[in-house]
C-alpha cells in the first residue's frame, strides 16, 4: 500500500499556492568577544552547581557590549540561567547543561501560563525585555523535567509504572495518576491554583509550589532572537515558549520530551510576530509546532496576534498535533506559511482547535507540501469544541458529542477562516478530514487541494461553510459514507477519488445543509450515490 500511495502521488498534478508575502525577519549579530564559563569557576562534573558561573559570565560580558558565552564540552549542572542583551550562549559539541531538580533553586515568579497571568516557578532559561540574544551550538540542554511532571498510569506499561511508584511521590485518589510530591497533589486538587488573586498570599503559593511546573525556555518581549543547532529536552512543561517576541529565528534544533509528558509541547509561539522556524525536529509529549495568542478575556485584552510566521522543512514525530493553532488563540493568528513538513506518528497531523469563550480570529493560513505517516487520529482537523483533553481517548474513557445549540455572536466567538491547504499526502490515519464548527460561527472559507489520504474513515464536515475540496483522493476502509456532511452549506467537492465498490459516496444530514456540489467525480464506483437524513433533501445536492 505504501508503494501504491507513492505511485499515486507521483501521478497527481502538483499545485502551488502563492503564499502570503511576509516581512523580512531581522537577524542577530554579536561581537566576537568570547568568554568561557570556566573562567568564572564553572566545574564540569555533573554535581557542582554552576548557577553563579553562568550568571557572572553573562552579566559581565553584557555590560561590555556583549559577545559569546562559551559552554565547553562537559557536564554542566546548574540552576536557572537568564540571558541578557547581545549575548550568544554557545554550547560546544559535547556540552550538556543539566538543570537541577532542587525546586528551591526556582523561585516563584509572576508569569504566564496558557495565556493567563499566573504564578509559576522560574524557568530554567529565561529572558525578559532583551534584544539580540541567542542560544546556539551543538550541545544539549536538559531541564530535568521528570522531577516536576505528573504521569498518568495509562501512558506507561506495568514495569514502567512500578518503577515510577518505587521512586516516591503520591497517587491520586483513583490511583490512576502519579504526582511527584504532596505539594503537587494539593495544587492539582485546586481550581486554577496559580491564578493571581488578592486573597492568596505567599504562604499559599508556597504550599502548592511544586504544581507550578516551569516552561523550559521563556523569552518574554524580546527582539531579534536566534535558537540554532542545540537540542532542548526533558522540559517540565512546554519546552520553548517565546511570548510577545519579534524577529525570532529557530533553525536546525531538536526538541525532545517523553511522549507521556503532560503539556510537553515542543514550541509555543504566543503573540509573536515575524518568525521563521526551519529544518528542526520535534518529538514531544503534546503539540509539536503550536501557535497561540492568549486565552479568553486576557488574550483579547492583550490583543496581540501571532502573525507573519514561516515554518518550513520541519519534522514532528510523537506529538498531539504536528502543526497546531490553538486552543489559546484569543488574540488571533494570521499570515502563517507552512511548507515541506513531515508528521510521523503524531496523534493529529494538522490540528486547529478552539472553543466558545475564546474569541479571536485565525485567518490567512497557507499550508503546502505536508507528508504524514501513521497518524493516530485525524490527518486534518478543525474543531471548535475543544475539550482540553488528549486528542485520543485513553482506555475506558467515554466522550459524548457536544449539544447542538445556537448562541449569540460576540467577542467571545472564535473564528476560523481563509485557510489554503495543498499537496498533502497521508499514509495511515483514523480519519482523513474532520471539520466541526459551531452553529453560530461555521468553519469557513477553506480550500483543500491535491491530497491523497489513506485512512480508516473518510471526510466528516459539520457546521461549515464555503469549503472547497479539489482533487482529493480518499482511500478509506469504511465507505458508508466516504463523505459525511452535516448542517453545512456551499460545499464543493471537485474531482473526488474514492475506493471502488464503495457502499455510499455521500451522506447529507440536517435541514440547514444546502448548496452542496459534487463535480467531476465518477459516481459509477459506488453502490449508492447519496443519502439524505435528518431534514436534508435532494435539493441540497448537485451532481455534475
Amino acid at each position: 500500500m505504501k508503494c501504491f500511495l507513492i505511485t499515486m502521488a507521483l501521478c497527481l498534478p502538483f499545485f502551488v499556492y502563492s503564499q502570503y508575502k511576509l516581512p523580512a525577519v531581522k537577524t542577530t549579530a554579536f561581537k566576537k568577544d568570547t568568554v568561557s564559563i570556566v573562567k568564572y569557576s564553572a566545574v564540569s562534573d555533573g554535581i557542582t552547581l554552576n548557577t553563579k558561573a553562568f550568571s557572572s559570565a553573562i552579566d559581565e560580558l553584557s555590560k561590555k557590549g556583549g559577545g559569546v558565552v562559551l559552554v565547553p564540552a562537559g557536564f554542566w549542572y546548574t540552576g536557572p540561567i537568564r540571558l541578557k542583551s547581545n549575548i550568544n550562549l554557545y554550547l560546544a559539541a559535547g556540552a550538556l547543561i543539566l538543570f537541577t531538580s532542587d525546586k528551591d533553586q526556582y523561585p516563584l515568579v509572576k508569569a504566564n501560563w496558557e495565556g493567563q497571568p499566573q504564578m509559576r516557578c522560574q524557568s530554567p532559561v529565561s529572558a525578559e525585555d532583551q534584544t539580540n540574544i541567542a542560544i546556539t551550538g551543538k550541545g544539549i540542554i536538559d531541564a530535568n523535567g521528570d522531577a516536576w511532571r505528573s504521569v498518568k498510569k495509562d501512558k506507561l506499561n506495568e514495569t514502567q509504572w512500578k518503577k515510577l511508584l518505587g521512586s516516591g511521590g503520591v497517587l491520586s485518589e483513583d490511583k490512576k495518576t502519579w504526582f511527584p510530591s504532596e505539594k503537587y497533589a494539593k495544587g492539582n486538587s485546586i481550581k486554577d491554583p496559580g491564578l493571581l488573586k488578592p486573597e492568596r498570599d505567599a504562604a499559599y503559593y508556597e504550599s502548592v509550589k511544586d504544581f507550578f511546573r516551569p516552561n523550559m525556555l521563556v523569552f518574554t518581549n524580546c527582539k531579534r532572537v536566534l535558537l540554532e543547532g542545540v537540542t532542548f529536552q526533558n522540559s517540565p512543561a512546554w519546552c520553548l515558549h517565546p511570548l510577545l517576541c519579534e524577529d525570532l529565528i529557530v533553525r536546525n534544533i531538536s526538541v525532545k520530551n517523553p511522549w507521556y509528558a503532560q503539556n510537553g509541547d515542543g514550541i509555543d509561539l504566543e503573540s509573536c510576530r515575524n518568525v521563521i522556524i526551519e529544518s528542526s525536529v520535534f518529538d514531544v509529549g503534546d503539540d509539536g509546532l503550536c501557535m497561540k495568542s492568549g486565552r479568553d478575556e486576557e488574550g483579547r485584552k492583550r490583543g496581540r496576534a501571532t502573525e507573519n510566521v514561516t515554518i518550513r522543512n520541519c519534522t514532528v514525530y510523537a506529538a498531539h498535533g504536528g502543526f497546531v493553532i490553538g486552543s489559546e488563540m484569543s488574540g488571533g493568528c494570521r499570515n502563517i506559511n507552512v511548507t515541506n513538513c513531515s508528521f510521523i506518528g503524531t496523534d493529529i497531523g494538522l490540528r486547529f482547535k478552539t472553543t466558545r469563550g475564546r474569541g479571536g480570529v485565525v485567518e490567512n493560513i497557507y499550508i503546502n507540501n505536508i507528508w504524514m505517516k501513521n497518524i493516530v487520529g485525524e490527518a486534518i482537523l478543525f474543531d471548535m469544541y475543544y475539550m482540553a483533553k488528549d486528542p485520543i481517548p485513553l482506555a475506558g474513557e467515554k466522550r459524548e458529542l457536544p449539544a447542538v445549540e445556537f448562541k449569540p455572536v460576540d467577542e467571545t466567538t472564535p473564528v476560523f477562516r481563509n485557510f489554503q491547504i495543498s499537496n498533502v499526502y497521508c499514509n495511515g490515519a483514523a480519519k482523513a478530514i474532520f471539520m466541526r464548527g459551531i452553529p453560530e460561527m461555521h468553519v469557513k472559507d477553506i480550500t483543500m487541494q491535491n491530497m491523497l489520504l489513506q485512512a480508516d474513515k473518510g471526510i466528516d464536515i459539520q457546521e461549515s461553510s464555503n469549503i472547497t475540496l479539489k482533487n482529493v483522493k480518499i482511500f478509506s476502509k469504511e465507505t458508508s459514507p466516504v463523505a459525511d456532511i452535516i448542517q453545512s452549506e456551499n460545499i464543493t467537492i471537485d474531482g473526488l477519488g474514492y475506493p471502488k465498490n464503495s457502499e455510499l459516496l455521500i451522506r447529507i444530514s440536517g435541514d440547514r445543509s444546502k448548496e452542496i456540489k459534487l463535480l467531476n467525480t465518477d459516481t459509477g464506483n459506488t453502490k449508492n450515490k447519496a443519502l439524505f437524513e435528518l431534514g436534508a433533501t435532494e435539493k441540497a445536492l448537485l451532481i455534475k
